[in-house]
């Protein structure tokens, strides 16, 4: 499975609000700034001072405000003395520097962007804003922008393919594991009539890696990351539970043998499970050769 499919299958992005995700620090959207590749991420510093620019995004009203950059260097030249500017010249600079970074947040919001003259105020400390920068891989001053938010862009925006897999934020974060050596069928009178001192044979435990079952929806085993559900069948589990971070889920995608834990030591406790209720617990032992469970 592929990071974005194991986030897809957690509850807790698959219904993440599109607020939810922009809001996250792990939100990146790739784009083009001219002919360079480049990055648009959330959390940028407030800038003291910017450009506002009235825009219209097809339909929609907006404030865009623009910080200086050495990026805009004949609007950096008048910068400080904007305010006496004639608007049509100012525009006009704006058109020659900002072109790019007009065109990026056309392409990025998926609207036709019109610069209608200058605002007088950034949009409204009340207001749904969001503060970014895009970033140059050449390590140049990132850009840093505001823009008021619509539903419609907050809906274009907050898409959870625009989550950056690699962030900290992302990859640090831990999901449940049960670590299970073996599985079997066995009748459900069978398993009920289970007594102290009994022995369940266990010959895959010994010539198979177990596997780890990361928070009852994926299989973690030395192919790699599968969905998984709960079958009507007995499982031999580790007594205790571990955790497994995200990251290391996601570098185990083509193959997980580097994350499975080793096979288990003489008495080791085990429990017996099945639908996800402990039907008994146990040790892990050796009968006559042969690994096996001894119920406690």
């Amino acid at each position: 499975m592929k990071p974005l499919e194991i986030l897809l299958a957690l509850p807790e992005w698959a219904n993440a609000t599109h607020e939810k995700i922009l809001a996250s620090p792990a939100w990146t959207l790739p784009c083009r700034l001219g002919t360079t590749q480049c990055a648009m991420r959330l959390g940028a510093d407030h800038p003291a001072e910017t450009l506002n620019l009235k825009i219209r995004l097809e339909n929609e009203d907006h404030v865009l405000g623009i910080a200086n950059s050495p990026a805009f260097p004949e609007l950096s030249a008048v910068w400080d003395s904007r305010a006496d500017v004639p608007e049509p010249l100012l525009l006009a600079l704006v058109e020659k520097d900002c072109g790019a970074l007009l065109q990026l947040l056309e392409n990025a919001v998926h609207k036709q962007l019109q610069v209608v003259g200058i605002a007088e105020a950034p949009p409204a400390p009340d207001a749904q804003t969001m503060f970014a920068k895009v970033s140059m891989p050449d390590d140049a001053p990132p850009i840093v922008f505001s823009l008021d938010l619509s539903q419609s862009i907050l809906a274009t925006l907050g898409l959870l393919r625009n989550i950056d897999t690699s962030h900290p934020s992302v990859r640090e974060a831990t999901l449940p594991t049960e670590t299970e050596y073996a599985s079997f069928a066995l009748s459900t009178a069978d398993s009920a009539s289970l007594a102290t001192g009994d022995a369940l044979l266990l010959p895959e435990a010994e010539s198979l890696p177990p596997r780890v079952i990361v928070a009852e929806k994926f299989a973690l085993t030395d192919a790699g990351v599968a969905k998984w559900k709960e079958e009507d069948i007995l499982r031999v589990c580790a007594a205790e539970g571990s955790t497994i971070s995200l990251g290391t889920l996601f570098d185990s995608e083509s193959g997980g043998a580097a994350a499975l834990p080793p096979p288990p030591r003489e008495n080791t406790p085990l429990r017996l499970v099945r639908l996800g209720k402990t039907v008994a617990t146990g040790r892990f032992g050796t009968l006559a050769g042969q690994r096996a469970m001894f119920i406690d």
